[in-house]
């Protein structure tokens, strides 16, 4: 494991590089995180999955966007935009390590996915694949959700604020505080706007974590992917057993999820060395 700081468009940038353990590596993996306090409870699951797909020979990128984590800023200080200049600046030193050839795949968590989304329409690298861990598919929801937690907070302190004031003052261009981030409204306004969309070239691994294993693919899920489908993309859509551990209290691994996700990379490379 290497660490290190790339210099970003704002700040420095910082990244783990889990080099892959061959050599050449079967492919570079790009890691795009959550929003907010999610980073914080996947950390384990992110790093237990790196360094499997180290060892099974990928090169992998796991980065601290501007203003999260061990970056340079603040959260009041992060943007959307400058986001995606640090993930292009992470494809780029990715290459730098392993070089064009091994297939590019990234790999999103919840709103990673819509950032994911929107570095594909504004950089187009090439993807051999996509990987998809329980992505968020409208930012706006995503806001209101995030916003939700402070709204619970207020009311256990006896004060009642709606979603639909806080987005007012967010819109008036006042940064709001909500569970520990401050939330700029150049954020928000941005996260509001995101929408997730079919990756230009497959396949494209998604998956869904539930402690009911009899569950299948939510109604949203489902009505997203069949319409992708019908435009010819390569779909694989899973729902594996376990917590959902980017928002639980504690710490937890979901097992299943890291077998299912090496099986995908396995398939994802065979296929791309094929074509």
């Amino acid at each position: 494991m290497e660490a290190g700081f790339l210099p970003g468009c704002d700040g420095p940038v910082f990244y783990v590089l889990h080099p892959a353990a061959r050599t050449p590596a079967r492919g570079r993996v790009l890691f795009v995180p959550p929003f907010a306090e999610e980073l914080n409870k996947a950390r384990r699951m992110v790093a237990l999955q790196a360094r499997r797909m180290a060892r099974e020979g990928y090169t992998v990128l796991l980065p601290d966007l501007y203003g999260c984590g061990d970056s340079g800023g603040d959260f009041g200080d992060a943007r959307w935009d400058s986001w995606l200049d640090d993930l292009a600046r992470c494809l780029a030193h990715l290459e730098s390590q392993t070089g064009a050839q091994p297939p590019l795949i990234l790999w999103g968590l919840r709103a990673g996915a819509l950032l994911i989304s929107d570095l594909l329409a504004a950089r187009a690298p090439s993807v051999a694949a996509t990987v998809l861990w329980q992505p968020v598919t409208n930012g706006e929801q995503h806001l209101t959700q995030f916003l939700r937690l402070r709204m619970a907070a207020g009311m256990m302190g006896g004060e009642k604020e709606s979603t639909g004031q806080l987005r007012g003052r967010l819109e008036a261009g006042e940064a709001i505080e909500v569970a520990g981030y401050t939330l700029a409204p150049e954020l928000a306004n941005a996260l509001a706007m995101a929408r997730l969309a079919p990756p230009p070239q497959g396949p494209l691994y998604w998956f869904e974590v539930n402690d009911d294993e009899d569950v299948s693919l939510s109604a949203g899920s489902t009505r997203t992917l069949k319409a992708w489908r019908e435009q010819g993309l390569d779909v694989h859509a899973s729902v594996v057993p376990g917590e959902p551990f980017w928002n639980a209290p504690d710490i937890l691994e979901v097992p299943a999820l890291l077998e299912h996700t090496m099986d995908c990379l396995g398939r994802s490379v065979s296929l791309g060395r094929a074509a």
